[in-house]
């Protein structure tokens, strides 16, 4: 018979756990997240997992208290700091679409959008703990909760780590400023390859997609690479070398010759990606079908047969009563159904509660096998809104406000998800600690308040300063989401495009290429996709001869920090840029080889430092 899991701290041991400042570092920690991830998900269509940099900096603030806080204390707070970053992925994926169609929703109104989409899939997401993160212990790894925990359990034994974060993080902030307060050197240099049809090769060269391109790895950082160069090395310049003709070809309204690189692939290139990226997320939710299924009925039995009295429950399995779940989901469904101005009417909603439950198990269930940087949050969001607008259209509904309708609930159900991502993964953290479910899901809750009442103001400031779906700004799944809509309701869609990008997407599964990655690559600009090489580079040399797990960690650490002080700065700029405090833009005062020479230098600094330590930190324990 298999021997029961023990968790660190018993079920019977009672410790400190939902205290007020584990709360309120917490929900501190976790506007900062939200804020920075916004940045950072506008910039590059993706957002970094809070929950290890949270953690980190949780032991190192509250070492100080007395008494000293508890692991549970601040495996709390960084339950509740993770809920930002999670907030910011579903608001920034979805609201900027709204904009880019002419539909500035007010502050007001994003507020409600993330709260009451957040507050739903946590909720959503409770009848499945016990079946994903219990009953499926030891099979689905949960690597980023795993990892989280094991950095708890240790974090009393030394500040290492927290240095290592916090080197990382003042790098981010000086470069930052030095090229985009100070305008030193040029943040995303260019470079015209005239003997290739004059196709453009550029490098975002900023801390945060060297940190980015470190946390996904050399071989996913590489992956992404080949499918911008795919679209920018091989696909533009074979569309300038054959695009010869006089007349435009949809959906471009000028000769293929007459536009540039950026042109080229802003109109042909892009579609290509969309389809690929949409094929990519169904394709991920295929492979998991079976243990989607087993996670459904096992929430739906939970859910409407009930579980054991409180009373006659461990500590460590105790959720908040479904009772609560219930009213709670109905309450919220009917606010989003009645709430004037949301333009979300009955189809709307019953899409919204049959497609978001489906994909809250979705990502419950991938998170646990590729954690929740990874998480394909963008692909279930496209498949929601394309079967959205597929109805629509069935019925005939194609004016303007069944766009915004369709856009509006694609809002709410992404926040929806990438919650539920963060509570499956959160939840698994619990779990290994010896955590109390209820108190966390408690605290998921409370922390979506302030990063929700932030995010759209942060939203209004990035775009008033950079623009959506400009190079500083693009927004990439907005940007996607926004075409699909509009495309779908219109029948404006380039539909050969998009399909070759489906073929496309079906070849890489059959060779075993991850789709997601290649096809986010050939979606996002190229800049993008050379500066995270970069990353995956620096990470290749750190680990190529050592497999010290010390070394591992503190790579983490400090590309963490390095996202975290780039992002958090950058929207710091924007504000001084909106006051007028800095300029919008400036020429710099180096040439761009010295952009890519800094960058290489940071990335080397970073190998330096992770490999070789100062001494004193070795000591420390010791003094």
């Amino acid at each position: 018979m298999e021997k029961p899991f023990e968790p660190h701290i018993a079920s019977k041991s009672h410790v400190k756990e939902f205290t007020v400042r584990a709360v309120v570092l917490g929900v501190i920690l976790g506007l900062v997240f939200a804020v920075g991830n916004a940045y950072l998900g506008l910039k590059i269509g993706t957002t970094v997992s809070a929950s290890i940099p949270a953690a980190v900096f949780s032991m190192a603030i509250l070492r100080f208290f007395r008494p000293r806080a508890t692991i549970l204390e601040n495996n709390l707070v960084q339950t509740i700091a993770s809920v930002g970053e999670a907030l910011a992925a579903g608001a920034i994926f979805t609201i900027p679409a709204l904009f880019l169609i002419g539909e500035q929703p007010p502050i007001s109104r994003i507020f409600l959008l993330s709260a009451l989409g957040g507050i739903l899939g946590v909720l959503f997401m409770i009848p499945m703990r016990r079946y994903i993160v219990v009953h499926e212990h030891g099979k689905l790894p949960f690597p980023e909760g795993t990892a989280c925990a094991e950095i708890l359990k240790t974090g009393e034994e030394k500040n290492t780590k927290a240095f290592m974060a916090g080197i990382g993080m003042i790098t981010g902030v000086l470069y930052k400023i030095l090229s985009s307060a100070l305008f030193l050197w040029n943040e995303v240099p260019s470079w015209t390859l005239s003997f290739l049809q004059r196709t453009v090769i550029s490098m975002d060269c900023t801390p945060s997609l060297m940190g980015v391109g470190y946390l996904v790895g050399p071989r996913i950082s590489c992956v992404l690479f080949s499918g911008g160069a795919l679209g920018w090395l091989i696909l533009i310049p074979l569309l300038r070398l054959f695009g010869t003709g006089t007349e435009p070809i949809f959906p471009s309204n000028i000769p293929v010759f007459q536009m540039s690189a950026e042109a080229i692939w802003s109109h042909y290139i892009r579609y290509i990606g969309v389809g690929a990226v949409a094929t990519g997320g169904i394709l991920s939710i295929f492979k998991i079908a079976p243990m989607i299924k087993k996670t459904l009925h096992m929430g739906f039995k939970e859910l409407f047969q009930g579980v054991p009295s409180d009373d006659a429950v461990e500590r460590t399995d105790k959720d908040i009563s479904l009772r609560w779940l219930v009213l709670g989901s109905i309450a919220i469904i009917l606010t989003l159904w009645l709430t004037p101005g949301l333009s979300m009417n009955l189809v709307t909603i019953l899409l919204l509660v049959f497609l978001g439950f489906f994909f809250v198990a979705v990502t419950s269930l991938t998170v646990g096998i590729v954690g929740s940087t990874s998480n394909p949050v963008s692909g279930m969001t496209i498949t929601t809104l394309l079967l959205t607008c597929l109805i629509f259209l069935a019925l005939g509904w194609t004016e303007r406000i069944f766009v915004v309708s369709a856009l509006t609930m694609g809002a709410v159900a992404c926040t929806a998800i990438a919650l539920a991502g963060t509570t499956s993964q959160d939840l698994k953290t619990g779990f290994l600690l010896g955590a109390t479910p209820k108190w966390q899901q408690i605290a998921e809750i409370i922390g979506i308040i302030l990063p929700a009442l932030a995010i759209g103001g942060t939203i209004y400031l990035l775009h008033s300063v950079y623009g959506f779906g400009s190079e500083q700004m693009p927004a990439p799944q907005a940007t996607m989401l926004a075409l699909i809509a509009q495309g779908v309701m219109q029948s404006a869609i380039p539909l050969t495009l998009v399909l070759s990008g489906v073929v496309l997407a079906l070849l890489l599964a059959c060779i075993r290429i991850p789709v997601l990655p290649f096809a986010l690559g050939l979606y996002l600009p190229f800049s993008l996709s050379t500066g995270m090489l970069m990353g995956g580079i620096v990470h290749y040399l750190i680990n190529r001869t050592s497999k010290d797990e010390k070394v591992e960690s503190r790579g983490i650490l400090g590309a963490s920090g390095l996202v975290a002080g780039d992002a958090v700065t950058g929207v710091i700029i924007a504000l001084l840029t909106v006051v007028g405090w800095l300029p919008t833009s400036k020429a710099p005062f180096f040439p761009s080889g010295v952009s890519l020479g800094v960058f290489i230098a940071l990335g080397v600094g970073l190998v330096w430092l992770v490999r070789h330590p100062p001494s004193w930190l070795h000591d420390r324990k010791k003094r």
